[in-house]
């Protein structure tokens, strides 16, 4: 039986700002298909880990390899590109745009830059906007301007937002942050649904939900990965529950 091919893997990935060492020498594996999770204290390097898989900004050193090839040098709009979408710990929307308009805008962006020529295909711009919005429950509120959307609603439009780029890889940073008991319930849900045809990669600190998702948890600190495995694994390691989980 051949072996798999993971989807993403890093090397030796490493973000140092000065003395700071926020991302120390990580090897990572992500298989087509996960739910990952990452955890870690405050400080242990989660936001900057995956802002280095996005392009966000560039590694001190190591590589990261999407789908067998070297992205570590593209810039972000390129892993757009190549099916890596990433969604903002701090919601990043156009407030004083509609709904649609949101969504379309980034899809517009994606498509320019991938297109090799010809002319820019408005119904499929459009398709896919209404069907992100259906998935995310937003298509009846398409018209109302962002800014007047709850918060819970405001990170469903930006995920609708990453969904409308049909990745293959979704980086969710802090997703249910600010979320009702309802809300989270219905956004596990939705990413149970996202993940039957995308790979997704979390970074959240409310642990039933990750307990409840995640298929495999990384565990960061110190910039650096302290454990990984399991929920039922990561739950009884000693080490985790000093560094992290507070017994």
């Amino acid at each position: 039986m051949a072996a798999v091919t993971p989807l993403l893997t890093t090397e030796g990935l490493s973000r140092y700002f000065g003395g700071l060492r926020a991302v120390d020498g990580v090897n990572f594996s992500l298989d087509e298909g996960e739910i990952r999770a990452i955890i870690g204290p405050n400080g242990a390097g989660k936001t900057t880990f995956v802002s280095l898989i996005c392009g966000r900004i560039l590694p001190t050193a190591g590589t990261i390899t999407f789908e067998g090839r070297d992205v570590s040098a593209l810039p972000a709009h390129r892993r757009v590109g190549l099916g890596i979408a990433y969604t903002f710990q701090i919601t990043s929307i156009f407030s004083n745009l509609t709904v649609f308009d949101n969504v379309a805008l980034a899809v517009q962006n994606a498509m320019r830059r991938n297109r090799s020529g010809g002319r820019f295909d408005e119904r499929e711009m459009a398709r896919r906007v209404g069907g992100a919005l259906d998935r995310v429950g937003l298509t009846e509120r398409f018209d109302t301007t962002a800014g007047t959307l709850s918060y819970g609603h405001q990170r469903l439009l930006e995920v609708a937002m990453g969904l409308a780029l049909k990745p293959k890889l979704l980086i969710l940073d802090e997703p249910t942050q600010g979320l009702s008991d309802a809300e989270i319930a219905s956004f596990c849900d939705l990413v149970r649904d996202i993940a039957k045809d995308a790979t997704v990669l979390l970074i959240e600190h409310n642990m039933d939900v990750v307990m409840d998702l995640a298929h495999t948890i990384t565990v960061l600190a110190n910039g650096s990965v302290l454990s990984e495995g399991t929920p039922d694994r990561i739950s009884a390691d000693e080490a985790v529950q000093r560094a992290y989980l507070g017994t």
